[in-house]
């Protein structure tokens, strides 16, 4: 009996909160594979990363897709495949923009990206501080797996941040099997 998913049951299985975070109908959302040059957009990687150092590291790795609304762009995920396994480095989506369901749309993408991939398991990391981000991942299915301590210091060239009163020092590490129903 095998354990692959079935490619569409991630999409049928939606939480009644999920459906609420669609997007509007009269609001189309277009995504697509970013093919330009990655500067052009690196206001989203700011807004998702606060080190200038890191970002330079990994901006042009991986693939990125990005949202748009009437042609504007909303939002971007950025994600690097290796072997079975995928990594979301990058996500972001225009404050104005938030709580409309661009994120999840953008997170479901690099999901089916990674099954169509042959990945059979997608992981993402965040601040331990950042309270919105843990309650969407675990929306979202993920699962919490480790936590690496002291990341968000100033010699990776992350300044001295807080978070809801919480100081930005640690990150947590999040996955979703693929392979299980």
């Amino acid at each position: 009996m095998s354990t692959r998913r079935d490619k569409n049951s991630f999409w049928r299985a939606e939480s009644t909160w999920q459906r609420a975070q669609r997007v509007p109908d009269c609001l189309p959302l277009r995504i697509e594979r970013f093919t330009g040059v990655r500067s052009e957009i690196r206001a989203l990687f700011e807004q998702a990363d606060d080190s200038p150092d890191q970002i330079d590291g990994y901006i042009d790795t991986g693939e990125v897709l990005v949202a748009r609304r009437k042609g504007e762009l909303v939002g971007h995920v950025q994600f690097v495949c290796s072997g079975v396994c995928c990594e979301i480095k990058s996500i972001a989506v225009l404050g104005s923009f938030q709580r409309q369901g661009i994120g999840t749309s953008l997170v479901r993408s690099a999901l089916q990206c990674a099954i169509l991939g042959g990945c059979t398991q997608l992981v993402v990391s965040t601040a331990t501080a950042d309270i919105g981000n843990l309650r969407f991942y675990q929306r979202m299915g993920f699962r919490m797996d480790r936590v690496e301590r002291d990341v968000f210091t100033t010699d990776r060239g992350y300044p001295v941040l807080e978070a809801n009163g919480i100081p930005v020092r640690d990150r947590v590490w999040f996955s979703i099997d693929i392979t299980r129903g």
